[in-house]
């Protein structure tokens, strides 16, 4: 959805990506706008270095061009769109610079704009990253629905950067202000944090998993994917294999470690999930042929290159639920995968995966199922 947002310094033309036309999801909300508003009322401009935490599409940097902002990200779609927003209102290339969460952070921040995370530990690892550039003049201002802001957010940045409050709410929005104290005493940052996995879950017992801040489930095995490690296909020899959306990479892990022979690609469009895979997988001794990707799904990788593609499909974005994520993945997997390749997920049964999948493969078949989950397989004929 191509939508336009009414700044103090004038119209933006905004969107997502990839872009849809049936999609209704906004590329901003109301604590993109109370933001740049509280911005515009100020005594003095952002000057000096400015940095964005957190912009989910794009619309603060492109609002705040001028200033030449830095914006720092965890998604992958979500500095695409930001790429594209800019564009699509004139700000020349290289007028903002993009990092992800994964780079190394600018050395001096004058004025840092946080929209808050879903995750917790996220913000935990990133402002602890951004604390040593903060000065006490450095102006820092949060933001985010009231339902996104709790006690434990507003300690999150009392316990890191300093004295911290926030402001009435507007539209279901509100600010966080933090005074930054060069004096405190900051935590060791705890990420990327390390775990070992339980028994009776496939080769993957007792194995390592390291994960780096906001990566699904960080500090234990989801019940989902452990019911999925315990149905995995076996018998493979070889051929490529794709943990798309792999998070944490213990999927594509425990197929590698059940047949060195095959080459698995590991997916995300989190900076932070591909690092954790990658570490998931040295952690483990492997060093076969393996590829790590940070980007849209199967997005890129050629027509009929895979084997078999395994798949544990989000089904929110940010607040929304919505199932777009999950067809974009499984029409990625048919693509790539080759005639006679299968595409194999796990969900929750209320999703009804099985109906997506009988559409786009024309077959589905329930593999395993329980309580709350299914694993399905569809093969590409």
């Amino acid at each position: 959805m191509n939508d336009r947002m009414t700044t103090p310094w004038g119209e933006l033309a905004l969107a997502r990506f990839p872009e849809d036309p049936r999609d209704r999801l906004r590329a901003w909300d109301a604590s993109d706008a109370y933001l740049l508003r509280h911005l515009a009322e100020r005594p003095v401009a952002p000057s000096g270095t400015v940095v964005v935490l957190g912009d989910r599409w794009g619309a603060l940097v492109t609002a705040l061009a001028a200033h030449r902002p830095t914006q720092i990200t965890d998604s992958w779609l979500g500095q695409e769109a930001t790429r594209a927003n800019l564009a699509r209102n004139g700000v020349e290339a290289g007028t903002v610079r993009l990092l992800t969460t994964q780079d190394p952070p600018p050395d001096r921040i004058d004025v840092l704009l946080v929209r808050v995370p879903k995750s917790l530990a996220l913000l935990e690892d990133q402002l602890l990253r951004l604390a040593p550039a903060v000065h006490a003049d450095t102006v820092v201002v949060g933001t985010g629905m009231v339902k996104e802001i709790h006690t434990s957010t507003l300690a999150m940045f009392e316990r890191i950067l300093g004295p911290t409050r926030t402001s009435l709410a507007e539209q279901k929005a509100r600010l966080i202000f933090c005074t930054p104290d060069p004096a405190l005493e900051r935590p060791a940052n705890p990420w990327p944090y390390r775990y070992t996995l339980p028994d009776g879950i496939g080769p993957v017992s007792g194995r390592t998993v390291v994960n780096h801040a906001g990566v699904f489930c960080a500090d234990r095995l989801d019940i989902g994917t452990r019911f999925f490690l315990g149905h995995l296909p076996a018998g493979r020899s070889g051929g490529r294999v794709v943990d798309l959306g792999c998070g944490n990479g213990v999927v594509g892990t425990a197929t590698a470690l059940a047949d060195p022979r095959a080459e698995v690609l590991f997916v995300d469009e989190s900076f932070q999930a591909v690092a954790s895979a990658e570490a998931t997988y040295r952690a483990n001794g492997l060093s076969g042929p393996a590829e790590f990707r940070v980007g849209d799904g199967l997005a890129g990788v050629p027509a009929g290159s895979a084997g078999l593609v395994l798949n544990n499909p989000p089904f929110h974005s940010h607040q929304a639920t919505t199932d777009a994520t999950a067809w974009r993945m499984f029409t990625g997997a048919r693509r790539a995968l080759r005639p006679g390749g299968e595409l194999w997920v796990v969900g929750n049964r209320h999703l009804g995966y099985h109906v997506k999948l009988r559409r786009l493969f024309g077959n589905s078949e329930v593999v395993a199922s329980d309580r709350k989950f299914v694993v399905l397989r569809a093969v590409k004929r």
